[in-house]
C-alpha cells in the first residue's frame, strides 16, 4: 500500500522492515503517527529468469531424482541492502530519521568460514553457491535416518524432522561435501546471518533455531521475562541427539557454530548497526535492529491481531482469543500458524515450538510445501499460457485477475448453479512438492485427475480453479487435524502474495467454513520485520504490544451461506482424501512389483 507521506512534523516513529524471500528481497518504512500506517515497498530489485545467472537469487539444479536449490550469498547482500535505501527515497525519510530496523528471511541454510565468506554447499564447489534454500529437498534419505533415531527432540517437530529443516541438510553437507564440512565457521538460518551482518551480533534467534533447528526454547521458560530479554546462553540444545545423528562436532565448542547465545524476536542485537552496514543501508551507525524471525512467523506477526473490533468485540475480553485464530501466509508455500498457552503435539504437523513467534506462546505450524508454485507450474505448462500471459499484460491486470474472469464467462455459459461447481469433473492433489503437513510425506506426488484432449483457455481456466480447490482442501485437512488434537480455531486470517487473489481466498472460506480476515496493510511479512525493530528501540514494550498498536484489520470475507456449496465442496473433499489414500496403495503395489 502506497499513500502520501506525511510531513515532517507529522510523523511518529519510522520503522524499517526487511525481507528476503524465496524470489525478491524488498522492504518496508512505516511511519506511525495518527495511528496509520505509511508503508513503501520496493521490488526494484525483483529477480529475473534463469536466462540471467548473476540476477537469480535461486538457481535450481537438478541431480537426477534430487532437487537442489542453491543461493548466491552476496548477491543476497546486494539484494539485502538496496531496498531500504530505495524503501527510504520513496518515502521521503532519510537514513537519520529511522527509528529501527528488523529483518524477516526464509528458512535457508547458509554456511560461512572464519572471515564470514562464502562456503559452497554445491556439488559444483562454487563458493557463490553457499545457501541451500528452504525448499530443497537433497536430504530427504538424511531426515529419514534421523527420524529412524526415535530423539525426544523429535516430539517439537510434530514426530518427525522435515528435509526441510537444518538437520538433515547439514547432515548431507558432511557426507557429500567433507571440505566445506570442514571449512563452515558457522552455519546459519539466512535471517540470523541478515541480522549478524548488519550488527555483527551472531546470538540466534529463537524463532529459527526452534522451528528448524530442533533447539527446545521451552528451556528458557523460566527466563519469561521479554521486556528485559538478553543474550541468553543456548541451554536448549540436546547434545545427545546431534552425538547420535553423527554431527556430534557441532556440540563443540559451546555450539558455536549453531549458536551458543539465543534471544526472544525482536531482542535489541548487539550495539546496532555496524558503521559499515549504517553505510550500505543509509542509516544512521547504532540504529536499533531487532532479533529477527522466518519470513512466514513475520507474517504471523504482522496480522495476527487483525481482528476488527466490532465483530469480535466480545472474543477480545477473552484473553484466549488469539489463539482460536489461524494465520495463512500464501505465497510460494503456505504456512499455517496457530499459537497456544499450552504445549500441543500433533503428528504431522510442526511443533510445538516455544516462543517461536510470538514470546511466551507455544507456537503449531502447519503447512503446504508449495501452494504459489503449484499454481504457477499449472499455469505455465499449458498451451494456452501464453497468449493469457499476453493478454494479462497488454490490459495490466494479472494472469490470475484473468482466469478468474474467463471461469465467471464461463459459469455463466454453462448455467452452473455456483463456480466452484465448475470442477465437478476435475480433481487435484496439490502435493507436487511433497506433503508438510498434516500426512508430513515428503515423497507425496501431486495428482490431476480429469484431463482430456482439450487445450483451450477455458480447460486452463478449470485447471486453475480446480488446483485453488486443491490447496483449500489442505488448509481444511490441516484445520480439522489441529483442531482434533487440541486447538480451538474459529477464525482464520491471510496475508502473502496469493492472499490477494479474490477468488483463492474466497475458495479458501468456502471449503474451511471459517470467515477470513485480510490485514487492512496488505505487506504483512514486512510490518511483522518492522514490529521487531519496534521492539528493539523500546517504543513497544513486547511484540504483543506491538502488535495490538500495529496491526489492523481490513476486508473480512465470509464463507458463503448456501447449503449446495457446502455439500459439493464435502464431497469433492472426500475425494481429496481418497487422492492420497489412492497414491499409497499403488505405491505399495509398485514397490511390490520391485521386490
Amino acid at each position: 500500500m502506497t499513500t502520501a507521506a506525511p510531513p515532517p512534523a507529522a510523523r511518529g516513529s519510522i520503522f524499517l522492515g526487511v525481507d528476503v524471500g524465496t524470489g525478491s528481497a524488498r522492504a518496508g518504512v512505516g511511519c506511525f503517527w495518527s495511528f496509520y500506517w505509511y508503508w513503501v515497498m520496493s521490488d526494484e530489485v525483483c529477480l529475473m529468469t534463469m536466462d540471467d545467472f548473476w540476477a537469480l537469487l535461486v538457481v535450481l539444479y537438478r541431480y537426477g531424482k534430487m532437487v537442489t536449490v542453491l543461493s548466491n550469498l552476496r548477491l543476497i547482500s546486494g539484494l539485502q541492502f538496496a531496498p531500504p535505501k530505495a524503501a527510504c527515497s520513496l518515502a521521503n525519510v532519510s537514513g537519520d530519521e529511522v527509528t529501527s530496523l528488523g529483518f524477516s528471511a526464509t528458512c535457508s541454510l547458509v554456511a560461512i568460514d572464519d572471515e564470514g565468506e562464502p562456503v559452497t554447499v554445491s556439488w559444483s564447489g562454487d563458493p557463490r553457491r553457499n545457501v541451500i534454500v528452504w525448499m530443497d529437498h537433497r536430504a530427504v534419505k538424511q531426515a529419514d535416518r534421523i527420524n529412524s533415531s526415535k530423539s525426544p527432540v523429535l516430539e517439537y517437530c510434530g514426530g518427525a524432522v522435515s528435509p526441510e529443516m537444518e538437520p538433515p541438510k547439514l547432515l548431507w553437507v558432511k557426507e557429500n561435501l567433507q571440505e566445506s564440512w570442514s571449512l563452515a565457521f558457522r552455519w546459519m538460518d539466512l535471517s540470523d546471518w541478515l541480522s549478524y551482518r548488519a550488527t555483527g551480533d551472531d546470538t540466534r534467534s529463537l524463532c529459527t533455531i526452534v522451528c528448524k533447528w530442533t533447539y527446545l526454547g521451552h528451556a528458557h521458560m523460566h527466563q519469561n521475562d521479554e521486556i528485559d530479554s538478553r543474550d541468553m546462553e543456548a541451554r536448549g540444545w540436546d547434545d545427545d541427539f546431534w552425538e547420535e545423528i553423527g554431527l556430534g562436532d557441532l556440540v563443540d565448542g559451546h555450539h558455536s557454530k549453531i549458536g551458543r547465545s539465543v534471544a526472544f524476536p525482536g531482542h535489541a542485537l548487539g550495539s546496532g548497526l555496524t558503521p559499515d552496514a549504517a553505510k550500505e543501508l543509509g542509516l544512521a551507525a547504532g540504529t536499533p535492529v531487532g532479533t529477527s524471525l522466518i519470513d512466514a512467523h513475520a507474517g504471523g506477526v504482522g496480522v495476527m491481531e487483525s481482528v476488527p473490533m466490532a465483530d469480535f468485540a466480545s472474543e477480545e475480553v477473552d484473553q484466549e482469543a488469539i489463539c482460536h485464530r489461524m494465520v495463512l501466509v500464501c505465497g510460494t508455500s503456505t504456512c499455517h500458524m496457530a499459537i497456544s498457552k499450552n504445549k500441543l503435539f500433533i503428528p504431522g504437523v510442526w511443533g510445538p515450538f516455544w516462543s517461536a513467534m510470538v514470546p511466551q506462546y507455544w507456537l503449531t505450524e502447519g503447512g503446504q510445501s508449495a501452494t504459489g508454485a503449484v499454481l504457477d507450474y499449472v499455469i505455465e505448462n499449458h498451451v494456452a499460457s501464453p497468449l493469457l500471459a499476453n493478454r494479462a499484460a497488454s490490459r495490466s491486470i494479472s494472469i490470475f485477475e484473468l482466469l478468474n474472469e474467463i471461469l465467471e464467462t464461463l459459469k455463466q455459459e454453462v448455467g452452473s448453479p455456483f463456480l466452484a461447481a465448475l470442477t465437478r469433473d476435475i480433481h487435484i492433489l496439490p502435493d507436487f512438492h511433497g506433503n508438510r503437513s498434516p500426512i508430513a510425506d515428503p515423497i507425496s506426488k501431486g495428482i490431476i485427475c480429469g484431463l482430456t484432449l482439450d487445450t483451450s483457455e477455458k480447460q486452463l481456466a478449470l485447471l486453475y480453479l480446480a488446483t485453488l480447490q486443491g490447496i483449500a482442501y489442505g488448509t481444511r485437512h490441516i484445520i480439522e487435524h489441529c483442531n482434533a488434537h487440541g486447538h480451538k480455531i474459529d477464525t482464520l486470517l491471510a496475508c502473502g502474495g496469493l492472499s490477494k487473489n479474490s477468488l483463492f481466498i474466497q475458495e479458501q472460506a468456502d471449503i474451511t467454513g471459517y470467515p477470513i480476515v485480510l490485514p487492512r496493510e496488505n505487506e504483512s511479512v514486512l510490518l511483522g520485520a518492522a514490529i521487531l525493530g519496534a521492539v528493539a528501540s523500546k517504543k513497544h514494550p513486547t511484540v504483543q504490544d506491538a502488535m495490538k498498536a500495529l496491526n489492523a484489520a481490513g476486508q473480512v470475507v465470509y464463507p458463503s451461506k448456501d447449503p449446495k456449496v457446502k455439500k459439493y465442496h464435502d464431497a469433492k473433499y472426500r475425494i481429496f482424501r481418497d487422492l492420497y489414500e489412492q497414491q499409497l496403495s499403488q505405491r505399495s503395489i509398485m514397490k511390490d512389483a520391485l521386490s
